[in-house]
């Protein structure tokens, strides 16, 4: 690996951030941040792909 691109680590942080949301929202029985979590980290995961996809067409990938 010769340099980390920070963009995806915030991306991968962000998604993992969403994910624990999900099991405090489960724990705390909130249905509406359940849901708020599963589509933040679905926008979280689409944002990432599609940076990749951008980086990797430019060839910066």
């Amino acid at each position: 690996m010769k340099d980390i691109k920070w963009i995806f680590m915030l991306y991968a942080v962000l998604a993992a951030v969403s994910l624990g949301m999900v099991g405090i929202a489960i724990g705390e029985r909130n249905t509406l941040g359940i849901i708020g979590a599963f589509v933040l980290f679905g926008v979280v995961m689409g944002l990432g792909f599609k940076t990749k996809r951008k980086m990797r067409e430019n060839g910066q990938l």
